[in-house]
């Protein structure tokens, strides 16, 4: 907190005025960049307007696209969080917005008849939170090295394989 301080020019007790505790500094910053980058427009736009399977399609590439954006802010709560409890808070609740979408997006696959006979909707929501994971970009872009593209391709298609019905 010193060092956001620092950074900011203000003092710490003026940053702990604002901002309790790291935990709601790093939640402050996810949402900030949510908000800079109008991720609720485009999820309003790509996913909530849309059905079935478009949803699916608009929900795996707004948030993919959405991924790289926020990777930074990503990468230092997903290496914080194991061992400090506000960064942890701060990741869990980033990624239950993330998780909802999911819910909401396997919601309607299940209610347009195309979600897997085969699978219940926690199950899929299970999947797709899991498919799309911050940790999965990191691992095929990252250490794969994928394009934007490939991963982009390559998701959507395993999505619809995973939890669409044939």
């Amino acid at each position: 907190m010193a060092d956001i301080a620092k950074r900011a020019g203000v003092s710490r007790q003026a940053l702990y005025l604002h901002f309790p505790n790291r935990a709601e500094l790093l939640v402050a910053t996810a949402r900030y960049l949510d908000e800079v980058h109008a991720i609720g427009t485009e999820f309003d736009r790509h996913v909530m307007g849309q059905a079935g399977t478009e949803r699916l399609t608009g929900f795996v590439n707004t948030w993919g696209d959405y991924i790289p954006r926020v990777y930074g802010v990503g990468k230092a709560l997903m290496a914080m969080k194991d061992t400090d409890q506000e960064a942890r808070a701060a990741w869990d609740d980033r990624m239950g917005a993330v998780r909802g979408l999911c819910e909401l997006t396997v919601q309607s696959l299940a209610e347009t008849g195309a979600l897997s006979e085969d699978l219940g909707e926690k199950t899929a929501a299970d999947l797709l939170w899991t498919l799309t994971s911050v940790r999965n970009w990191e691992q095929w872009t990252q250490e794969c090295g994928w394009t934007h593209a490939q991963y982009l391709e390559h998701l959507n298609r395993a999505a619809r394989r995973l939890i669409v019905s044939a």
